[in-house]
């Protein structure tokens, strides 16, 4: 069983699901699937979003990196990120902080100049499962890889923790934690790394406004996350009513409740990966960034066998998603 690929492959599945009912209310998603939502990719390829093209570019950063550290990581996340925001097939809609942020990174400004400091938008933590795929990962080099992908581009501390904690999650599933036991996991992350700020990874970001000290502000992005992981813990010991996900967990624009919805679809259907990517389609918020989270954790759960053939074939972006899977490795 291929947790590895089928976390890949389960990431851009989700997200050419979720493509076409992002923006979408759940009525008119029904009214355009029906109430069953949208349960078959469409087209030969099915195409993809920005969240699958940018996770594509992280993993592509890690697999051509001499070393997981800052300094090795950096060019080649740098290098990637800008080669995407310049290529043609970046016409699905990207995120303005992204934009934002690399344009700044194109004209060679120190990261931490470039960033978007007040952003903690989910296009922190939609591309950041390729680094929990990374075998054996020390958990403070997989807490700084994560942190630093998403401080290139968004510099609210709730983005990094959220980032860590989408990564760890991963992880986790691929070690072979039951998906059902992972918000308690979670949780325990964010008591464990309140006043952890990696400062060999993020150097001078904490320095914003109203920050009085490194410690201080990461605790912010921790205690944010901790709010969105108790909500998903209260709304999964409730019954469930089969709707619109978002009203238990958020609406996933931002990068705490894109852990906590995609993570929330992936537990509801735990036995049923196709089906967490359809409740998680089926929403009225960021739907593709849903999907493609709750796709990598249902795929690092169950692995590419719980994935139809057909789509393995179909989808945008097969030949990277091979490549970086062959060997077992991202």
């Amino acid at each position: 069983m291929d947790r590895i690929a089928g976390s890949l492959y389960g990431l851009a599945f989700g997200d050419a699901l979720g493509k076409p009912t992002e923006f979408l209310t759940v009525a008119e998603i029904d009214e355009m699937f029906g109430p069953s939502g949208p349960d078959d990719l469409d087209g030969d390829p099915a195409l993809v979003t920005d969240d699958t093209q940018m996770a594509l570019a992280v993993a592509w950063a890690l697999h051509d990196a001499d070393s997981y550290t800052a300094d090795a990581l950096e060019p080649r996340l740098r290098e990637r990120f800008i080669a995407w925001a310049h290529s043609p097939e970046n016409d699905r809609a990207p995120g303005m902080t992204c934009l934002r942020a690399i344009g700044g990174l194109a004209e060679g400004q120190p990261w931490v100049e470039a960033t978007v400091e007040e952003s903690k938008g989910c296009g922190a933590n939609m591309r950041v499962t390729p680094v929990g795929l990374l075998p054996g990962l020390d958990l403070d080099v997989l807490a700084g890889v994560s942190q630093l992908q998403a401080a290139m581009t968004h510099g609210h501390p709730t983005a990094l923790a959220a980032s860590e904690l989408t990564a760890y999650a991963t992880r986790l599933l691929v070690d072979g934690l039951d998906l059902a036991d992972v918000p308690a996991a979670l949780l325990a992350r964010c008591r464990d790394q309140r006043s952890t700020y990696r400062e060999e990874w993020l150097g001078s970001l904490w320095k914003v406004p109203g920050a009085t000290a490194p410690a201080r502000f990461i605790a912010r992005g921790w205690d944010e996350c901790v709010e969105a992981l108790e909500q998903l813990v209260a709304a999964l010991e409730k019954p469930d009513d089969g709707q619109d996900a978002c009203l238990a967990t958020g609406e996933a624009w931002i990068a705490e409740e894109a852990l906590a919805t995609g993570l929330y679809c992936a537990i509801r259907h735990a036995d049923d990966p196709v089906r967490a990517l359809v409740r998680a389609a089926r929403t009225s918020g960021d739907s593709d960034s849903i999907a493609a989270l709750a796709g990598a954790f249902a795929g690092a759960a169950h692995g590419l066998e719980a994935w139809p053939a057909d789509w393995v074939a179909r989808i945008e972006y097969a030949d990277q998603l091979a490549a970086l899977s062959a060997g077992g490795r991202v």
